[in-house]
């Protein structure tokens, strides 16, 4: 069984994407890793050609800025990675730039790969999700956040990246049919630097919207303002190995009262319903669950 990871990024020292812990947190498991690397302003490209040269191929890429419309960018520079995968490849990983896997979770995935390696009924794995925000000990507690998402797919080329990159879909339109495993993907994307973070925020918006809505919608101050955020946890267990390092030299300091902590009336009775009977109503799926 072969197993290649894939990803995509651009400008990640200048908006302080965990690119290289996200790359290393699934090489364990993976044979070979094709990583496109977008036309940057900064050194990205030497950023990825260090981390391990004999196990990563690069695929040196021109982003289409002109594809402002739902993040439309994001999965076109997903496909141009996952179209590069060998043939020869059974599973392909997927992890974006602000994704770390916990080491605890290789075994549990390795399981399930050999198990459906040969299984046509299954296209993919799903992942559960931790959204981390504003420092690396909150989490987001609305369901606004996503829960689940597919990470590994079949080497199956009419399998291709949804919308703005989140999910995969085949075919014309088909939602994959995929396994659910215990393993939680660490998303870091609302953990920066608070100056890093307005300028994530004042650039990755230009691949979702016009100039027009990012003037009237994206703030414009010196630091992003994490305050304003409606519901979150605390954090208790423990982050990847590979971030250990990146969360020791974390130099802003973010405290929330969960005291106040507010949800909609919507999703007060969602929640509710969850309680009583351990179904979560109204969830967005991206995938069919077998």
């Amino acid at each position: 069984m072969k197993v290649t990871g894939f990803s995509f990024i651009r400008n990640a020292i200048q908006f302080d994407y965990p690119i290289e812990e996200a790359i290393r947190s699934i090489l364990p498991i993976c044979d070979d890793f094709v990583v496109a690397v977008g036309n940057s302003d900064d050194d990205t490209l030497q950023l990825i050609s260090g981390i391990a040269p004999g196990k990563i191929r690069i695929l040196e890429t021109v982003w289409d800025d002109t594809l402002r419309e739902g993040g439309r960018v994001l999965a076109d520079e997903t496909n141009k990675a996952f179209q590069a995968i060998d043939p020869e490849s059974d599973w392909c990983f997927y992890i974006q730039g602000d994704e770390v896997l916990h080491e605890e979770y290789l075994p549990v995935i390795r399981e399930a790969m050999e198990k459906y390696a040969h299984d046509p009924n299954v296209d993919g794995l799903l992942f559960n999700y931790r959204h981390f925000y504003g420092s690396y000990d909150y989490v987001g507690e609305a369901y606004r956040w996503y829960r689940r998402e597919i990470r590994v797919v079949k080497n199956n080329k009419n399998i291709y990246s949804y919308r703005d990159a989140q999910g995969f879909r085949k075919n014309d339109n088909e939602k994959l049919r995929v396994k659910y495993i215990e393993a939680y993907m660490h998303h870091y994307g609302w953990v920066k630097d608070p100056r890093a973070m307005q300028g994530k925020q004042e650039n990755f918006n230009k691949y979702w919207h016009n100039d027009e809505w990012i003037e009237k919608n994206v703030a414009k101050a010196h630091e992003f303002d994490y305050s304003q955020v409606d519901a979150l946890s605390r954090f208790t267990g423990t982050h990847p190995g590979v971030m250990q390092e990146r969360i020791q030299r974390i130099n802003w300091k973010f405290d929330f009262d969960l005291s106040k902590n507010s949800f909609s009336r919507k999703e007060k009775i969602k929640r509710f319903f969850e309680r009583i009977t351990g179904k979560r109503i109204m969830e967005y799926q991206n995938y069919t669950l077998i």
